[in-house]
C-alpha cells in the first residue's frame, strides 16, 4: 500500500489530495488564487487529520509541474520539495496539460487528438497536443487563438479541447470534428497517474525538477 500526497496549485483553483494507492482518503479545494500560499500547508495538515494519518506515513509526493500560474507553480513545487527533502520521500512530477488530457479520456468518450488549453491573457492559452494514447504530438507552448488555429489537426480527425480556456476557442473554432469540455481536473485526477509512476519507481530528481513555465511570467486572472 502506498500513501501519496498530491498537490495541484497550477491554476486559479488549487487542491490537495491524500490517497491510498489510487483511493482518495482526504481532499481539500481552494478557489481563491491569491490565498494559495497561506492555504496550502494548513490544508495538507487537515487532510492528514481527516484520513487519520500522519505526514510521516507518506510514501511519495506528487505535484503538478505546469504550465500554469507562475506563482502557483512555485508555491506547489516548493511545498512538495520541502516535504520530500524533510522526510526523504520520492517526488512525482505530473505535467498539467497531460493530466488534463488524461482526465477526459474514458471508454465512452475519446477522440483522435486531445488538446488541453489553459487560460492565459486575452486570447492566449498554454496548450499541447496528445493522441488518444496520451502520446505527446506537440510539446507544451503558448498560443494566440484565432480562427486559423489548429487547421491541420482538425483535418486529421476528431479533437477534444478541454480546460479552462475552451470558451475562448468556442468563439473562433467551429468544426464538425470538435468536442469542447470545459473545466479543470483537481488533485483527485492525479491519483491514477501518480500511483502508476510510484509502482514503476519513476520519480523526479528533487534537486533539479523545476516548474514548466512555458513563458517567463504568467499570472492567471482572479
Amino acid at each position: 500500500m502506498a500513501i501519496i500526497l498530491h498537490i495541484d496549485t497550477a491554476v486559479e483553483t488549487a487542491s490537495v489530495c491524500l490517497a491510498e494507492n489510487e483511493a482518495v482518503i482526504g481532499f481539500e479545494l481552494n478557489e481563491i488564487q491569491k490565498e494559495h500560499s497561506s492555504w496550502l500547508h494548513p490544508a495538507i495538515n487537515r487532510i492528514f487529520e481527516y484520513a487519520g494519518k500522519k505526514i510521516s506515513d507518506t510514501n511519495a509526493v506528487a505535484v503538478t509541474t505546469g504550465p500554469g500560474s507562475y506563482t502557483g507553480l512555485r508555491v506547489g513545487m516548493a511545498a512538495a520539495k520541502g516535504i520530500c527533502f524533510s522526510l526523504g520521500l520520492p517526488l512525482i512530477g505530473i505535467n498539467t496539460l497531460e493530466l488534463m488530457a488524461g482526465n477526459v479520456i474514458t471508454s465512452e468518450r475519446s477522440a483522435d487528438f486531445i488538446v488541453p488549453v489553459i487560460d492565459a491573457r486575452r486570447m492566449e492559452v498554454f496548450t499541447a497536443v496528445f493522441d488518444k494514447t496520451l502520446k505527446e504530438v506537440e510539446k507544451p507552448h503558448a498560443l494566440i487563438i484565432d480562427e486559423n488555429s489548429f487547421p491541420e489537426l482538425l483535418g486529421k480527425g476528431s479533437v477534444i479541447f478541454t480546460g479552462n480556456a475552451v470558451q475562448k476557442l468556442k468563439k473562433v473554432i467551429r468544426h464538425d470534428n470538435v468536442l469542447f469540455i470545459d473545466g479543470m481536473p483537481t488533485a483527485k485526477a492525479m491519483t491514477a497517474p501518480a500511483f502508476r509512476r510510484f509502482r514503476k519507481n519513476d520519480f523526479n530528481d528533487i534537486a533539479y525538477t523545476e516548474p514548466l513555465y512555458v513563458k517567463e511570467f504568467y499570472q492567471a486572472r482572479h
